[in-house]
């Protein structure tokens, strides 16, 4: 008897996590990257003061971690490797020690039935890059395509999934409009020009993977839906707007090789289209990805502005539309973030209709909650609500499916409780408890329920 939200036989059930949030920087033989910098220069904007050394201590125990993928019904996981723990200061020798921890990961993980799916960069660049101008530099792009190439040489007889990038979007708007991550520059015209080089960089590494190699590559992106207030010309407009900056900027080129249009015409009446080189064009129509990872968490609202924006102040895309709180929204009241389940659904029909229904999977989802030690009953937290909001994102993922979408896969962020940058551990998102004192790992009963979903292919109600 079938179930009634029945998977494709051969679906990737898994989670994600990356090497600075789990590893521990000060684990093993690594360089420095801007978390390790940021974190002596400001211990304070990171939440309980708590920093990247130890974080989930992965490096120590990724034998039982990956034992415990096992147990709850991995057949993949999405892990990254980290540059600056690979080639330490971002670019020269090869750290060995690193190559037989990454080795050991990526064979343990074979030798449990886990597909490793690998990604190369996820905001850790090495602080000797970023002292450099970090993307904002050409030369950057260059010691990133060799760090890929030697991370290819070494593992890619094994690996045959790769990420060039996680949320790229993400570095710039935290490091180069908003102020939340290093090196808190609030600076659009440069922020355009590190996002239109991290495009190059992708691009350049997805050519230097097909020339040599016979997987798959790709890049996981945050795509975030833009939903007006109302059907009103001037909300929509500004809802088109914001989906050029937030998801069109990152997806066209990516997926269709060109930048929109009417993002190029915007950036370029404001004065702030970055610096090309001639070359550029042919290469991003020539390098296209084979695979998209997407990650979702909430939607996006917004609305026509209600006053007119500063212009004398720094440019930002906020000029062109508000945020909008619409009222009734669901919310997880810990992350302060809205959760509308349809928004899986949205992206997918959106990528399929718009985007040539390119094979992608959804490589984050999840729920981050704080002081989930209320929910423990009989040693074990009952994380009933991260259940339901696992199930109900997963309902809507099935009906895209069941309407043609490209969909392999689903990823939670993330396997245990880890490190979220400033936030540190203030919210949990893992199918593992962490303890921080003792490292000690709990399931949470979403790790069960998960188990039986991965085992059956799917479930019921």
């Amino acid at each position: 008897m079938s179930l009634q939200y029945q998977f494709p036989s051969d679906f990737w059930w898994g989670s994600a996590a990356s090497a600075a949030q789990t590893e521990g920087s000060h684990n093993g033989t690594t360089g420095r990257t801007i978390w390790d910098e940021w974190f002596e220069k400001e211990e304070n904007r990171f939440f309980e003061g708590v920093g990247p050394k130890e974080t989930s201590d992965f490096y120590n125990r990724y034998k039982e971690d990956i034992k415990n993928m096992k147990e709850i019904g991995h057949n993949t996981f999405r892990m990254s490797i980290s540059w600056a723990r690979l080639i330490p200061g971002g670019e020269g020798e090869v750290n060995e020690e690193a190559v037989t921890f990454y080795n050991a990961v990526i064979d343990e993980l074979l030798a449990q039935g886990i597909e490793p799916f690998v990604n190369l960069f996820h905001f850790d660049m090495p602080i000797e890059m970023q002292e450099k101008g970090g993307w904002e530099n050409r030369e950057v792009i260059d010691a990133y395509v060799t760090y890929a190439q030697k991370a290819f040489e070494l593992f890619a007889d094994r690996v045959s999934k790769w990420f060039t990038f996680n949320e790229p979007i993400v570095p710039v708007e935290g490091g180069y409009l908003y102020d939340f991550h290093y090196p808190n520059i609030v600076d659009a015209k440069k922020a355009f020009q590190v996002a239109y080089h991290t495009i190059i960089a992708h691009a350049k590494v997805v050519e230097l993977y097909h020339q040599n190699y016979d997987g798959k590559i790709g890049i996981i992106l945050n795509l975030t839906p833009s939903y007006p207030r109302s059907e009103n010309p001037a909300d929509l407009k500004a809802a088109h707007i914001c989906d050029l900056f937030f998801n069109r900027s990152f997806l066209d080129p990516v997926v269709k090789g060109e930048f929109p249009e009417d993002l190029i015409a915007l950036l370029k009446e404001y004065d702030h289209l970055p610096e090309t080189a001639e070359e550029d064009s042919v290469l991003l129509k020539e390098n296209t990805v084979d695979i998209l990872g997407v990650n979702y968490y909430q939607p996006r609202r917004v609305k026509a502005k209600d006053h007119a924006p500063n212009t004398e102040g720094p440019f930002m895309p906020d000029w062109f539309f508000d945020n909008y709180e619409m009222p009734g929204r669901k919310m997880n009241v810990y992350r302060g973030w809205e959760i509308y389940e349809k928004g899986i659904y949205d992206i997918m029909i959106n990528l399929k209709d718009n985007y040539g229904n390119i094979e992608s999977f959804i490589s984050e989802n999840g729920m981050g909650v704080q002081d989930e030690q209320r929910f423990i009953k009989e040693g074990r937290i009952e994380d009933d609500y991260r259940i339901d909001f696992i199930k109900e994102h997963l309902k809507w993922l099935h009906r895209a499916i069941e309407e043609g979408a490209n969909v392999k896969g689903y990823h939670l962020w993330t396997f245990m409780d880890n490190w979220s940058w400033m936030n540190a551990y203030k919210n949990r998102y893992g199918f593992f408890s962490v303890n921080l004192d003792t490292q000690e790992r709990t399931a949470k009963k979403s790790a069960y329920w998960f188990a039986d979903v991965s085992k059956q292919n799917g479930f019921d109600h």
